[in-house]
């Protein structure tokens, strides 16, 4: 048999200094940049998608569409949701990421405003989010046409297709008069404002508001996303 060894106290505490002392030296020689990177991971998760929500002191808005001017991101929202919303947009409810800030808002008359992402550690694909039904890669934009297949989805109600009906209609919310709208004969629900209305991969607009419920049948109005693209130099990609 071999004889059994003691270890001292002194040489066991000796050990564990030693390997506490080569761990702070692994750790200094990242420097506080590669430290930081590794802390930072979970902003680079943060993903943006047209139909997702953004969050701000005044409550949460959704986006319709992202778009680009040269390398600068931006996403859709309606202009009454955005008023009042302050300067600095969330991807979180509990405001801790901020992800941009508002770049324009036009109501009454038009109802769209801009916001463009500050936060070059997110990700703005050009797909919107279809709940159910996965997502939908969208390349273009144009004017709709009464007759045309229109989808949109919203945050209450999810994805659903119907018909364009109407062109260039006014709306009178109460708190302002908006022109040229769209119509569908898709039903909606309050939830669903700014969600992204579109045919195939092309934008059409956003959910500005509705008549009637999804309960007893309705219609959607919705904001023509060339006007906004045209009003901020935007375009889909």
């Amino acid at each position: 048999m071999h004889p059994v060894r003691s270890v001292s106290p002194f040489r066991t505490a000796w050990r564990a200094a030693l390997a506490l002392v080569l761990l702070l030296g692994w750790s200094a020689a990242l420097g506080p940049d590669a430290r930081a990177g590794e802390r930072g991971q979970d902003r680079a998760s943060v993903v943006v998608h047209g139909g997702d929500t953004l969050y701000s002191t005044a409550g949460r808005c959704t986006v319709g569409f992202n778009a680009r001017s040269g390398s600068t991101m931006y996403g859709s929202v309606t202009g009454r949701c955005a008023q009042g919303a302050g300067a600095t947009w969330y991807a979180d409810p509990a405001l801790t990421v901020a992800v941009g800030v508002t770049a324009g808002v036009s109501y009454p008359g038009n109802d769209y405003a801009a916001v463009r992402y500050t936060d070059t550690t997110g990700s703005y694909p050009g797909e919107v989010s279809l709940g159910s039904a996965g997502t939908r890669d969208i390349t273009a934009a144009a004017n709709p046409v009464v007759g045309q297949q229109v989808c949109h989805a919203g945050r209450t109600t999810d994805y659903r297709c119907g018909t364009v009906q109407a062109v260039n209609v006014t709306v009178n919310y109460g708190g302002g008069i908006v022109y040229g709208l769209f119509r569908s004969n898709v039903c909606s629900e309050p939830g669903d404002i700014g969600g992204p209305a579109f045919s195939g991969g092309t934008a059409l607009g956003i959910i500005a508001g509705s008549s009637g419920n999804c309960a007893s049948g309705g219609f959607t109005y919705y904001q023509p996303v060339v006007e906004w693209l045209s009003a901020y130099g935007l375009s889909i990609y």
